[in-house]
């Protein structure tokens, strides 16, 4: 593989995770009050019919363990999760999203998904997205 293209997609993904983080913190902080970090907690999470245990949300949400609490205690306080120590196994905690928490989320779905639409709208997910690549990096970073 050419490896100007493979440092030229990387610096193209960069760019589109940079616009689109910056674009979430912005619209979710102001219209919602959450963050993206907190957004994705509660878009996997209310996918869920059960509590999950932290371990599990982790593997999802690429955050590290204490990153990851350190979101769920900031969703807790404000009453969009609720957290509880595992029976079987006292070392393990299991997170559960509270009807507020599904509340909110369903509030602020159609601002991530808005956001994130104009970020990849430029062509990204279509199949010419191969042959174009390149002049989308360029004027990305003009």
């Amino acid at each position: 593989m050419d490896e100007q293209f493979v440092v030229e997609t990387w610096h193209y993904v960069l760019a589109k995770h940079a616009k689109a983080m910056c674009a979430l913190e912005r619209e979710l902080g102001d219209r919602h009050g959450l963050g993206p970090s907190e957004f994705e907690v509660l878009d996997r999470m209310v996918h869920h019919e059960r509590k999950l245990r932290l371990q599990e949300l982790c593997d999802e949400v690429h955050l590290s363990q204490s990153a990851l609490s350190r979101v769920v205690a900031r969703l807790e306080k404000a009453a969009l999760v609720s957290r509880g120590a595992c029976d079987s196994d006292r070392r393990g905690v299991f997170v559960c999203i509270t009807p507020e928490g599904r509340t909110r989320h369903a509030e602020a779905l159609p601002t991530h998904r808005a956001v994130l639409a104009g970020v990849f709208t430029d062509g990204a997910a279509t199949p010419e997205f191969a042959g174009t690549r390149r002049e989308s990096v360029q004027r990305d970073h003009a």
